[in-house]
């Protein structure tokens, strides 16, 4: 039994010194994915980068419309080239649409209506004037005749005609007269046509009409977004049947506003845009003898730029997230670089980059 425990106490005592040779051995590290990125210039500066399409200012184009509405259709695809003045987006015009046919129909009956009173006199009204004119001529000649009548059969006989009859026959061809009068005043009214006055509003009724309509027509327009310039569609916000408004379209995953379209340049035509540290200004190279490069994040790729221009406005330094985060005010210089990209290496707008300046 003795001899036993010997043996086991043996076993154990030689497997934990085999447990401690095996785990005092080091195993060797695995190699990097790929290796970090280092300055390649002797006294060279580092800055946060990020790619954006080629541009001759500005950065990419922000495409917003100018009036809110649903959209109704999406005419192009995200990585589609378009040329300027390709329809892009249509938004939903029912509303305005008729609007604008609305007043498209009170012009054109404005119009009418000036036309109309153009035209006067119309022959027919005229040739009715004339025979009311005749008719009171007529009507004034036999008031005149029974009147004449009576008078002479009153020289004759006093007694044969009675005052009162010879007094209303005098009234009757008073009347007639009178009446005569008003039809030949009526004639050279008809006759004279519309008044200036009358055709002057009336224009200017048709004209605020017809600027109307031109107005009403201009914003009809606008609820089709279409491309201002040549370029790629980078991003597209919202979907079919999406709000947007002047200020964009809601982003579900952002929660905040963003451009209902991106336009930006072809991908062989890229751009860096590094922010340098307002302490490390001093420090860049003049820019005839400017050089940088990029190095892309998880990748051992490196490319070599070219400069390009900086613009001169020191802004306050903000997160490639469009969020403040510093807790202190920190300033940047933009310097944009130009790389030339080729197939073997995949680079898109608003990829974050580090870039080494030297000289």
């Amino acid at each position: 039994m003795r001899k036993l425990i010997f043996v086991l106490a043996a076993i154990g005592l030689l497997a934990g010194c085999a447990v401690a040779y095996l785990s005092g051995i080091t195993q060797p590290p695995l190699p990097p994915a790929f290796n970090p990125a280092a300055n390649p210039y002797s006294n060279g500066i580092y800055a946060e980068g990020i790619v954006e399409s080629d541009q001759p200012s500005g950065e990419n184009t922000n495409v917003y419309p100018e009036v809110p509405g649903t959209v109704k259709q999406i005419l192009v695809s995200e990585g589609q080239e378009v040329r300027k003045g390709t329809v892009l987006l249509l938004i939903d015009d029912s509303i305005q649409r008729a609007t604008a046919e609305q007043l498209l129909s009170q012009a054109q009956a404005a119009s009418t209506l000036l036309a109309e009173l153009k035209a006067q006199p119309r022959k027919e009204t005229l040739d009715v004037a004339e025979a009311q004119v005749v008719s009171a001529e007529t009507v004034l000649k036999a008031a005149q005749d029974e009147l004449d009548k009576q008078q002479a059969a009153y020289h004759l006989d006093p007694k044969s005609i009675s005052k009162d009859a010879l007094d209303t026959a005098a009234n009757a061809v008073a009347t007639a007269h009178a009446n005569l009068d008003v039809a030949r005043s009526q004639r050279d009214l008809t006759k004279a046509g519309a008044w200036t006055y009358d055709i002057d509003n009336q224009e200017r009724q048709y004209n605020a009409l017809c600027k109307s309509y031109l107005s009403a027509n201009a914003l009809l327009s606008k609820y089709t977004l279409r491309a201002p310039r040549d370029g790629v569609v980078l991003a597209i916000s919202p979907a079919v049947g999406s709000f947007v408004s002047t200020q964009g379209a809601y982003d579900t995953y952002t929660q905040g506003m963003t451009p209902v379209l991106v336009l930006g340049s072809p991908h062989t035509r890229l751009d860096v845009r590094c922010y340098v540290d307002e302490i490390l200004v001093p420090r860049l190279p003049n820019p005839c003898r400017m050089k940088a490069q990029m190095s892309v994040r998880g990748s051992n790729v490196k490319i070599q730029l070219q400069y390009v221009r900086v613009q001169p406005l020191v802004s306050p330094k903000i997160e490639l997230s469009d969020q403040r985060l510093e807790q202190v005010d920190v300033r940047v210089l933009p310097v944009i670089f130009r790389a030339e990209t080729s197939k073997n290496v995949n680079l898109y707008p608003g990829q974050l980059v580090d870039v080494f300046i030297g000289e």
